[in-house]
């Protein structure tokens, strides 16, 4: 039992930062119906950013401070990352927006490739790594065999995941800025014709999926103290997994579906065999999305005729 615990703990950590990068897919595709497949490497690219504010505060003043500048570390992140994903959607997206289908979806993979290989001539090949922070850990449950622990990094994952996802609900769902972008969704035409800054609304989209990926590109950072240039592909491609394994479309689905996977992949990992955790994640998906095909809080897509 004591074990179980352990693992979900450890599992609710990791689904949340695949549930953080999940929204930005799901935001994105909502809107404009892209698959954004560089935004695993914008992840990526935010934990760089961190890992350079963090190396930058431990020299100027100290290790005993980054604990304390981590709030700053995380602003900053969210903000050059946005900037980042500003940008891409402005040069590799937008022009492409009219075009035929495979369009954006070619471009997006060539902007993962561009940001994979631009860090790795950046930063170099080599694994970068932090001092350790937040190890602190409190004991749930004390044992002569096994100790349930929950460390203070963990409980920061869990809870700014809760709070961000009441956060962007709450945008989607009572702000102007969420009308629009639901409006957007609906119908980009009728919304254009209605007065809404259909660019604009877009643009700002890609911001927001932009910052909760520095969110969870900080956490990651964070929780295992290290990070490489191709750490964007396979935390990327496991939280478009997560985004369709909870209903792509819905933000509660993405978090719901990032915290199944991070499970998924932790209790395979302790009761079986950590080789095949992914291959039992993807069949898991492809089991839910034969009898649910929208996903466990999709809603069935409504051709307009």
């Amino acid at each position: 039992m004591e074990v179980f615990l352990q693992q979900l703990i450890n599992g609710l950590t990791l689904g949340s930062i695949y549930g953080l990068i999940a929204i930005g897919y799901t935001m994105v595709f909502g809107i404009i119906g892209m698959v954004n497949f560089a935004h695993g490497d914008i992840f990526m690219l935010s934990a760089f950013i961190a890992l350079i504010f963090f190396m930058l505060i431990a020299s100027w003043f100290g290790a005993g401070l980054i604990v304390v500048a981590l709030i700053f570390v995380l602003i900053l992140a969210m903000f050059f990352t946005s900037l980042w994903n500003w940008t891409i959607e402005r040069v590799a997206y937008r022009p492409l927006r009219g075009s035929f289908r495979l369009a954006p979806l070619i471009s997006a993979i060539g902007m993962s490739i561009f940001l994979s290989n631009f860090v790795q001539v950046v930063q170099g090949p080599r694994n970068k790594s932090i001092p350790p922070m937040l190890n602190k850990s409190i004991t749930l449950i004390e044992s002569t065999t096994y100790s349930v622990q929950i460390s203070y990094k963990q409980i920061t994952i869990i809870v700014t995941t809760a709070v961000l996802l009441a956060a962007f609900w709450y945008i989607v769902q009572k702000t102007p800025l969420g009308r629009a972008q639901r409006a957007c969704e609906q119908d980009r035409k009728m919304a254009a014709l209605l007065g809404i800054d259909v660019d604009r609304t877009i643009s700002i989209t890609f911001v927001m999926g932009a910052a909760l990926a520095a969110v969870a590109g900080v956490m990651y950072l964070v929780l295992y103290g290290v990070v490489s240039f191709n750490d964007g592909f396979v935390p990327g491609v496991k939280a478009f997994t997560a985004a369709v394994l909870g209903g792509i479309g819905s933000l509660p689905g993405a978090v719901i579906g990032g915290l199944l996977i991070g499970l998924i992949e932790v209790m395979w990992s302790a009761y079986f065999t950590i080789d095949y955790k992914d291959v039992a994640a993807f069949c898991i998906l492809a089991i839910v999305l034969v009898f649910m095909p929208s996903g466990i809080l999709g809603r069935p897509e409504v051709e307009k005729v």
